[in-house]
């Protein structure tokens, strides 16, 4: 089995994550696939393979090298696809040497994936492009990571040449609803570092990711009859309205890219006695970040200051960038670029508009920048995957192990 027959054959398992079952995994779909995982690292030879009750399936190459110590290194990647779409009944076509043209995914529904509304596309002029049939998502957001993951796996125990240290692998649930580290166990895993292969189109590489918190914001008016209303209703959903357009009208999603950040307005529900409505505030610096949550707080003071006592605010920080746990460690950015240069892939450094699993581990104490698995539009229909960069992905993952070993024999 190559990385495409594995990436065909894992799409085929249903695991979208589900954030409100509030449990690990939050589906049964993922335990099912880890299971299927789990038999699969078994028959590769893998040592060293647990799969825990939370659905955390970690597995060890062991290393070829018994004159020197070399740094174990790891390589994670997660098993369940987003909720926005469904991941049922997913069937992948591949679209051979692609010509730029429109692709029709659906003929009945009337779907196309269009370079005219999806420009990227034509960067792949040539290339072998797996698609949806326009029902579903793709699920390469993480199930080409995966099998970039055990092909590279594979291809090191068919390869003995190739001198690496130990390798730790890990696919974990729950990425998708940004719990995929809360029950990482980073002291089992015993890496000195690791790699996420997750998201993004070929050559991105990516240590910066937003700093992140919600807001929920809620507002209590007093409804009496409309008619006999003056001096004494008050319209929760009015005052709540009035806040949000107080925040920056440009400071949102739709009006900001690279490194600005954001006030986005997720939810709102309401009527005239209460109504709640949630943000999600992003930032790449810490100190932009601070302002942008002591800005509601100031918003929040001026509602109360007219209306007394009608707005409550309440804010939670979910995530922080991981640079700064990173620049100590540039060396393992440094390996990756170097290997990404070596299998003719320029590697293209971004910031994460988002958040990573690997940020998560990099405060627990598990440096991890992100590698991209490849695939493009991400949780929706229009989901598409090159192979070609599927196949970089892997030989990526190869190179990296080597070159930490070779290193090691340098220092």
């Amino acid at each position: 089995m190559d990385v495409v027959d594995r990436f065909l054959q894992y799409v085929k398992f249903d695991t979208q994550s589900d954030e409100l079952t509030n449990m690990t995994p939050s589906t049964p779909g993922q335990m099912i696939f880890a299971q299927h995982l789990e038999k699969e690292l078994e028959n590769l030879g893998l040592k060293d393979i647990t799969l825990d009750k939370n659905g955390y399936l970690m597995a060890t190459l062991p290393g070829n090298i018994t004159d020197r110590k070399v740094p174990t290194i790891g390589f994670i990647a997660h098993v369940d696809t987003s909720p926005d779409m469904s991941g049922r009944h997913v069937s992948p076509r591949i679209v051979k040497n692609y010509d730029g043209t429109d692709i029709t995914l659906n003929e009945r529904n009337g779907i196309v994936l269009s370079p005219n509304e999806f420009p990227e596309l034509l960067n792949y002029k040539n290339q072998d492009l797996i698609v949806t049939d326009g029902t579903t998502l793709l699920g390469a957001d993480d199930k080409a990571g995966i099998a970039e993951i055990i092909s590279a796996m594979d291809y090191l125990i068919k390869h003995p040449e190739i001198k690496h240290g130990d390798i730790r692998i890990a696919f974990n649930p729950d990425e998708e609803i940004g719990q995929g580290a809360h029950k990482f166990d980073v002291e089992h895993f015993a890496a000195d570092w690791a790699y996420t292969m997750d998201g993004g189109e070929i050559g991105e590489l990516e240590y910066e990711n937003f700093n992140a918190a919600v807001a929920k914001v809620s507002f209590n008016g007093r409804n009496v009859h409309p008619g006999y209303a003056k001096h004494k209703m008050l319209n929760s959903m009015r005052v709540a309205t009035q806040f949000a357009i107080m925040l920056p009208r440009w400071e949102t999603p739709e009006h900001t890219e690279g490194y600005e950040g954001f006030y986005h307005l997720v939810s709102i529900e309401g009527t005239v006695e209460k109504t709640v409505i949630t943000y999600i505030i992003r930032d790449f610096d810490q100190d932009r970040f601070i302002r942008r949550k002591k800005e509601l707080e100031h918003l929040a003071r001026k509602i109360n200051h007219e209306f007394p006592g009608c707005c409550e605010l309440e804010i939670k920080d979910q995530y922080f960038n991981m640079r700064e746990k990173i620049e100590p460690v540039m060396h393992i950015i440094d390996i990756a670029e170097e290997a990404m240069r070596n299998v003719g892939v320029p590697p293209k450094v971004t910031p994460i508009r988002g958040g990573t699993d690997g940020a998560q581990l990099s405060f627990k104490g598990l440096p991890c920048p992100n590698i991209f698995a490849g695939g493009l539009n991400f949780h929706g229909r229009y989901e598409f995957i090159p192979i070609q960069s599927m196949e970089k992905a892997q030989q990526i993952i190869v190179e990296i192990a080597r070159l930490t070993a070779q290193n090691s024999d340098q220092h």
